[in-house]
């Protein structure tokens, strides 16, 4: 690591500010270690962010020496651990902008450096108030049963986590909610999975099923107990027991992949916590109280009611006039393919929105927790299969049954219908949704070659959900600034012009696959000269074209995953060709004739 930052400074954050000794003492997971190479650029507020860090552990033992005996069980928890992990991820989001304003990547998994735990005081005990919160969490999970003696083995570091974010935001949240009852949300998990093996298919869905029975069940609990119990009443009767069911059945599915002889995906374990999400209006704020002490890392992201996402944070914005001019495209060759096909499919004007993923996650309620918006046919959603998109109709006028969707931005700031759904403001996507002022679907040539037809039920992602994921190539600009586009920050737009979003789809095909396990490998973009890598062929290159009228400021944002704070990054849209060979055979006949076609 450059700079003089070296694994030292973590070395204090692994083991805390070490106490006297058996005295307990707070212990984080080192960081500095964990950054990697530091741009030049970023090395001064990297080192600072580093060493506020360190003091903030030194604080949180501060306040452990000086409240023992304090509260009732989950005290430690509660004000020390709880509003420590918030301070930790807020600096943590500060250096991963640090390395983003020096134009590298940022490291990886930072957020999950934030969860701090109580050391042992020597004793062989857990550690006092926290050991009671694994105690609770201990009490939950006995009947969770499938769990069982393997659930308690993890619960100590799990349970921090768990109640690090839920106890924060649960505990006294519902202490202060008035009753209301609120929602549960999880991690998704199918969009984690990968390739599953076909001998491992039937449990592994059975399995997914299972843990959208396990919140539903949840919830309903929660429903018919508001008002029971005290203060950490939710936490420990409902969203433990539920963490603990979570992890056996993420067990069962990592089985099912190792019985057929494949490896398990890695990190499915971080996906048991979940966390409440109040939805009564100012509710957020209450529990935000907890879960938002001294966090200064929201930058005032804890408006829009209290129940704004994390995310997204002014660094998120640019001005586009502060961009350079950076978008070039090859230049068409001899024989090369110069025509385009437009097809008109509306711009959402009938409200089609679901927060499913037929591609990524078949038959998963809510698999991209996000909301999509939807053009094309009409009837998609978890449950779609060939057959029944073929069935179905289609707001494109041409007839095309093929569907196209992306996720929705919002205006911060103003409510929609989903604000208390699953989707919505229970997965931290919150805002009035957008309709674009227009949506333009385009098929274009190939630079160097003729085109050939891509096959039916071809299903094509293009950018990428997760922050740090593979190509995360859309791009965000405006009207009248078209030859600069970003991809990892949101544009703002002068007076008088409109935001921009614009997705390039991969556009050589492997020739055989109308999909792949990672949704990507069938496909691919041409190299930068326009041709296709060897073993590809150029099919029409689908383009969509989006734009918005969005307030002025940085008062907008695109719906995602909760984790991943809002990021631009983030962008992505997906599509599934439906249509028929005839319908095909207009598109590369008019492409490849270099005609502009309707």
């Amino acid at each position: 690591m450059s700079g003089g930052l070296t694994a030292g400074a973590g070395a204090a954050a692994a083991s805390g500010a070490s106490g006297t000794g058996f005295a307990p003492a707070i212990s984080c997971p080192s960081v500095a270690d964990r950054v990697g190479q530091v741009p030049a650029r970023a090395q001064a507020e990297v080192q600072r962010n580093l060493q506020q860090l360190e003091n903030q552990i030194a604080e949180a033992n501060q306040r452990l020496a000086t409240s023992a005996g304090e509260g009732g069980a989950n005290f430690v928890q509660n004000a020390i651990l709880g509003p420590l992990r918030d301070k930790r991820v807020a600096v943590l989001q500060r250096i991963q902008i640090a390395f983003e304003r020096a134009g590298a990547q940022p490291p990886a998994g930072l957020q999950g450096l934030a969860t701090c735990a109580v050391q042992d005081d020597g004793t062989g005990n857990n550690n006092g108030d926290q050991g009671n919160g694994d105690q609770n969490n201990g009490d939950q999970g006995n009947g969770d049963q499938n769990n069982g003696d393997q659930g308690n083995g993890d619960q100590n570091n799990g349970d921090q986590g768990n109640g690090d974010q839920n106890n924060g935001d649960q505990g006294n949240g519902e202490q202060n909610n008035g009753g209301a009852a609120g929602q549960i949300s999880c991690p998704a998990v199918a969009d984690r999975l990968g390739q599953v093996p076909a001998r491992a298919q039937a449990e592994v869905q059975r399995n997914l099923q299972l843990l959208e029975n396990q919140i539903a069940e949840a919830n309903q609990r929660l429903a018919t107990s508001a008002g029971e119990g005290g203060a950490n009443f939710v936490q420990n009767a409902i969203l433990g027991p539920l963490r603990d069911k979570r992890v056996a059945t993420l067990q069962r599915i990592q089985i099912a992949f190792q019985r057929a002889g494949a490896q398990p995906p890695a990190g499915l374990q971080t996906l048991g916590t979940c966390e409440l999400r109040n939805g009564a209006p100012g509710n957020g704020d209450n529990n935000g109280n907890d879960g938002n002490n001294g966090n200064d890392g929201n930058d005032g992201n804890d408006g829009n009611d209290g129940d704004q996402a994390r995310g997204p944070v002014p660094a998120d914005f640019v001005d586009i006039r502060s961009v350079r001019p950076n978008v070039s495209t090859p230049r068409t060759q001899q024989n090369g393919s110069r025509g385009t096909f437009s097809v008109d499919c509306g711009r959402n004007e009938r409200r089609i929105f679901n927060s499913d993923n037929v591609i990524v996650a078949p038959g998963v309620s809510n698999g991209a927790q996000h909301t999509h918006d939807y053009v094309g046919n009409v009837s998609t959603n978890n449950q779609s299969t060939n057959e029944s998109l073929l069935a179905a109709s289609t707001t494109c006028r041409n007839g095309d049954k093929s569907t196209h969707y992306w996720p929705v931005v919002r205006a911060l700031g103003q409510q929609e219908f989903d604000a208390n759904r699953r989707g919505g403001g229970l997965d931290l996507n919150v805002g009035k949704i957008l309709t674009p002022v227009s949506v333009q679907i385009t098929f274009k040539g190939n630079p160097t070659s003729k085109v050939v037809p891509a096959p039916q039920f071809l299903r094509i992602i293009t950018g990428n959900a997760r922050v740090g994921g593979a190509e995360p190539n859309a791009g965000w600009t405006c009207t009248g600034f078209e030859n600069r586009q970003l991809t990892d920050k949101y544009p703002l737009c002068p007076r008088g012009s409109r935001l921009v979003r614009v997705f390039d789809f991969q556009s050589c095909w492997d020739g055989a696959n109308i999909d792949s396990a990672n949704h990507r490998t069938h496909v691919t973009f041409p190299q930068a000269d326009g041709a296709c890598p060897q073993g590809f062929q150029p099919i029409p290159a689908l383009e969509h074209r989006l734009v918005y009228n969005v307030p002025q400021g940085p008062n907008f944002a695109v719906d995602g995953f909760p984790e991943e704070l809002h990021k631009p990054i983030t962008d992505h849209s997906d599509f599934i060709s439906l249509m028929n060979e005839q319908q095909m055979k207009q598109v590369v006949d008019c492409i490849n004739s270099g005609r502009r076609c309707r």
